[in-house]
């Protein structure tokens, strides 16, 4: 079953994938095992890229109570923390560490229209540190739902060079649909209402657009 590739890596695939197909052909050409090794060697980059890239459908429980992770990986920080720029005082915070093995797509955790977005350049720390929050590239993005409101943070990571975002101003989005992707390893926290209810813990695996980290109350 052929997996969808998200736009955004055509670039990373084809410079990889275009050098590999010149040399297998030089290869198949002119012989030698260097050239076969580096044929080797050029397609399994453009094989890994498109694997990096990957963008499968996602169909999972919605509803307006709930909170969907935002992205694929890891569980590394849940707690209570102030956020000043959208929720304006106290939040749950939780922050989903993406390996480089994991889907990089995000998607978002609640229906409702976008009324927050900011940019802000930064440092490339490891993503899983608690510091990466403030200190790295990150695309905030707040969503007005239903009688909550809900930030996702998009952080890049220590070999991330691009947090890419979809939503504008005014948007009316949809549970699960997608929201962007950060290249190269990376961290999403998304800020919650302290009124909501975990339904995740430290360490847990998360799928974006499926696995729900929490429940809104009615």
């Amino acid at each position: 079953m052929r997996v969808p590739v998200a736009r955004e890596g055509y670039p990373f695939i084809a410079a990889a994938a275009i050098p590999a197909a010149v040399l297998w052909g030089a290869a198949a050409l002119r012989g030698g095992t260097p050239l076969w090794i580096l044929a080797t060697a050029v397609t399994a980059i453009a094989l890994a890229l498109t694997a990096f890239f990957r963008d499968p459908e996602r169909d999972g429980p919605r509803g307006p109570e709930l909170i969907l992770s935002p992205a694929d990986g890891r569980v590394v920080d849940i707690g209570v923390t102030e956020e000043d720029s959208y929720l304006h005082g106290e939040a749950l915070r939780v922050s989903i560490f993406l390996s480089l093995l994991d889907v990089h797509v995000n998607r978002y955790p609640v229906s409702g229209d976008v009324t927050h977005r900011s940019y802000e350049p930064g440092r490339f720390e490891p993503a899983w540190r608690s510091s990466a929050s403030h200190s790295n590239e990150r695309a905030s993005t707040g969503i007005q739902g239903n009688r909550h409101a809900i930030l996702v943070r998009q952080i890049a990571g220590l070999a991330a060079k691009r947090v890419v975002s979809y939503a504008r101003l005014g948007d009316s989005v949809l549970q699960g649909e997608r929201m962007g992707l950060i290249r190269f390893g990376s961290r999403v926290d998304v800020y919650l209402p302290r009124s909501a209810t975990l339904s995740v813990s430290l360490g847990q695996r998360a799928k974006g657009g499926i696995t729900v980290i929490a429940r809104l109350p009615g």
